[in-house]
């Protein structure tokens, strides 16, 4: 029977989860921004590689001071078999990602962004099958999480139509573009899988960030010299374009780590849809910095109320369903299972999975050395000369709006941030 302990840690566990979840829709849905350059003429496999670039150099800023790369290899060392699984879950969102931009290409984001967020519901799959989530949940909370995820995809769907103007022609490549946007939900769902491994084997997100980037970049660095070499001489071209997909990547680096703990202590079924709610924000980066619905009827405008009210009750919804007992037990064997299966120890793997200061203890020392500073002051050294050949985009654009929900970006940032720092020192 579980002790009021016990039980308070769970709720704490799951607060933090749902905190992490609604952080990194905001920044997801943010990330996508950059994603409108592709009406300059840009490859999708220019702008994907620049994001993907981003998202690496970014990766060896906040993550690196937060923890340090004493910690982070240790703890890869410790967990040598998800190396595979992270690199694989790397090269999977590389294809995601490119598939997303042939979509917004050949359909538009309206159209493309509801079809790749059902991801959700593949990754709800996933977790049932393969790591028993919700398995031994009361009836109630199985309704919460599916009913949720439901209604997060209609009210996604609702949003992508509002942006639909009278009169839009068919796109010639409308079919093209569906079928990009249906394997990127498939991508996207399915590299989940990796990302639950990964956490019921205890490891750090940050560390697990570490080799995911390792794999997108190298992945797409393969499908760019394969399939559009001249992506390479576009890049070049474009320097006064780099530094705002380098930021889009910067911007997605801190969403993905929001995810991945939404992931790590809500699991697949609920974390993902909570993130997935980033189509409201990117609704609203669209809408109020873009003016996309400057001219919307006022059927358009219905849909935007309406789905933004389904997806806060769908996202409600999901934030309520707490793991009772015996659904905690049911991932305690899945737990277990993993760690017979990889020799790991397992109290030590069921400290570091709860987010207890002890089990990071054990998994590594956290002493900043003097290289990471150095690949701190590199990475951002970076983005700075960038931004100085940075040239405004050829995008109208809100500057009230645009200061207004940057605002939020940094308030859910420190706000999410420092919830972690408290209950787990970002382990």
């Amino acid at each position: 029977m579980p002790t009021a302990t016990t039980t308070r840690r769970t709720y704490s566990l799951h607060a933090l989860g749902v905190a992490c979840g609604l952080a990194a829709g905001v920044w997801l849905g943010a990330a996508e921004a950059p994603i409108k350059l592709v009406t300059t003429g840009l490859s999708p496999f220019a702008i994907s590689l620049c994001m993907v670039a981003g998202v690496f150099t970014a990766r060896w800023t906040f993550p690196t001071l937060l923890k340090g790369t004493a910690y982070v290899f240790t703890d890869l060392a410790a967990r040598k078999h998800l190396l595979v699984w992270a690199l694989l879950a790397g090269c999977l969102w590389a294809v995601a990602n490119t598939l997303t931009v042939f979509a917004i290409r050949d359909v538009g984001l309206a159209t493309a962004f509801p079809l790749w967020n059902t991801n959700s519901l593949i990754g709800l799959l996933w977790g049932r099958v393969l790591f028993r989530e919700l398995e031994g949940a009361k009836l109630q909370n199985i309704m919460k999480v599916l009913l949720g995820a439901v209604l997060i995809v209609i009210a996604a769907i609702m949003l992508g139509f509002s942006t639909l103007h009278g009169g839009a022609t068919t796109a010639p490549h409308a079919v093209r573009g569906l079928i990009a946007a249906g394997g990127a939900s498939l991508m996207w769902g399915t590299m989940y899988v990796p990302y639950r491994k990964a956490y019921l084997s205890g490891m750090n997100p940050l560390s697990f960030v570490t080799a995911f980037t390792v794999g997108e970049l190298g992945m797409m660095l393969a499908l760019t010299l394969t399939l559009d070499r001249n992506a390479l001489h576009q890049i070049a071209s474009s320097q006064g374009l780099l530094f705002w997909l380098f930021l889009g990547g910067f911007v997605w680096v801190i969403g993905d780590i929001f995810q991945q703990f939404a992931t790590k202590y809500l699991g697949i079924g609920r974390g993902i849809p909570l993130s997935n709610t980033n189509q409201l924000w990117g609704l609203m980066w669209g809408a109020l910095v873009f003016g996309e619905l400057a001219a919307a009827t006022h059927t358009q405008r219905l849909l935007v109320i309406a789905g933004s009210a389904i997806m806060i009750l769908g996202a409600l919804a999901i934030s309520t369903a707490v793991a009772s007992a015996r659904e905690q037990s049911s991932t305690n064997m899945a737990l277990e299972r993993e760690c017979d299966r990889y020799g790991l120890d397992y109290n030590q793997t069921l400290l570091s999975q709860s987010g207890s200061q002890h089990g990071d203890e054990l998994s590594g020392p956290t002493t900043r050395r003097w290289w990471d500073y150095a690949i701190t002051f590199a990475a951002t050294g970076l983005f700075v000369l960038l931004a100085m050949r940075a040239v405004v985009p050829p995008l109208q654009m809100n500057l009230l709006w645009l200061i207004t929900l940057g605002l939020i970006l940094v308030a859910t940032l420190l706000g999410a941030g420092w919830l972690l720092w408290r209950s787990t020192r970002f382990t």
